[in-house]
């Protein structure tokens, strides 16, 4: 479907109404298992997704599926506890709506997290990795269909799609913490199944160090918007082809809930640095 500049801002206007003046300025997409962080807003103000006009439910397993503003070490957020897949169902139009209701809210930084499948070799399930790019060229762009000039020009620049001065950021708050903080490429999948081992052969090929499911339409949109964007992976588990074993969901889930104090305490460090 196509979306309206009008009904973009009856969202915005049905979560402002809710929010007695609050302006959030950093926007947080929160991936599978992640959206703890949620929790640790202070005085938050947390809406229901089906209780904002247009917005899509969240049937993913570990996405509570609600908008969660208030601050978070002195930054006002809003934060997304569950984003919308493809996979659900859903069109890459539908699942980067909220990116620019949150546009719209005032928020100008994106920080968007997820769990993904590590490629390398050489790297290790658990382990952080900070997105300096992604690859989506095997699927149609969020974008497409009618311009919104309010938001973007037709054909945006995509150079930079993750902040250089945002991810040097991260950087410095990794080595404060004394984390390893990898790097790389974040190749998207459409889901649900995981990928072939042939598949991950040709993302390593390609260029890819994280596979996963979500994240790259919320940030084309974002980067669309003149939003600045932050990306942060947990390496969830080592991706199909590498060991010897299946894949599941619930390993995706635990490996969230080990990562639980590293990965928010990075999130964290950053944000008073935005």
């Amino acid at each position: 479907m196509t979306y309206t500049m009008q009904q973009y801002e009856e969202s915005a206007q049905a979560i402002r109404a809710r929010l007695n003046g609050f302006v959030p300025k950093v926007a947080m997409v929160l991936g599978s298992g992640l959206g703890f962080l949620g929790d640790q807003v202070e005085n938050p103000i947390a809406i229901d997704y089906h209780h904002i006009p247009h917005f899509k439910a969240s049937t993913a397993p570990g996405h509570k599926g609600r908008l969660v503003c208030g601050m978070l070490d002195g930054q006002a957020v809003a934060v997304m506890q569950g984003r919308m897949h493809h996979y659900e169902g859903y069109s890459y139009e539908e699942v980067s709506y909220a990116v620019r209701v949150l546009r719209l809210l005032g928020c100008d930084t994106l920080v968007v997290t997820n769990a993904a499948g590590c490629v390398r070799q050489d790297w290790h399930a658990g382990e952080l990795m900070l997105i300096t790019d992604q690859i989506k060229m095997f699927s149609p762009s969020p974008l497409r269909g009618e311009n919104l000039p309010q938001f973007g020009p037709r054909f945006p620049d995509a150079s930079h799609l993750y902040s250089p001065r945002l991810q040097q950021l991260a950087r410095e708050a990794a080595r404060d913490l004394g984390l390893t903080l990898r790097e790389g490429v974040y190749f998207y999948c459409y889901g649900p199944q995981y990928e072939t081992p042939a598949e991950i052969r040709a993302a390593r090929i390609l260029g890819g160090d994280a596979v996963g499911m979500s994240t790259a339409p919320e940030v084309i949109v974002a980067a669309h918007c003149g939003m600045e964007v932050l990306g942060l992976t947990l390496l969830s588990n080592m991706a199909a082809g590498i060991l010897d074993q299946p894949l599941s969901e619930q390993e995706v889930l635990d490996a969230a809930e080990a990562a639980r104090e590293t990965f928010s305490g990075l999130v964290r460090a950053c944000l008073p640095k935005l």
